[in-house]
């Protein structure tokens, strides 16, 4: 077997309940979200805080794996992997982000 047993019914679980997770990471901690796939930006940085939807500008988006290579979100933006995503973004599993928000 290459999964526990509770990571297998974790991952099917949400198969069934139609969930993905989206991930915070910033200098003091990091936090996995959980959403229902199909969730747009402004909704997924609703689940942080409401008022993150209301004041939603911007998204900056990179991928797990690709966070995980660049050690962080510096290099990661001097690498140019980040992408600044807009309202119409729908959030994909594993998506780490950085939400921008006005005041």
């Amino acid at each position: 077997m290459e999964e526990t047993g509770l990571n297998r019914l974790i991952k099917k679980a949400y198969e069934t309940l139609n969930l993905i997770s989206f991930l915070t990471a910033g200098e003091l901690e990091a936090r996995a979200w959980t959403i229902t796939r199909g969730t747009l930006a402004p909704q997924a940085a609703g689940v942080i805080h409401t008022d993150f939807e209301k004041k939603f500008i911007k998204a900056d988006i990179i991928p797990y794996p690709e966070f995980v290579s660049a050690s962080g979100w510096v290099k990661a933006r001097e690498q140019g992997k980040v992408q600044s995503m807009g309202r119409d973004y729908v959030m994909k599993d594993g998506d780490v982000v950085e939400f921008k928000l006005g005041v």
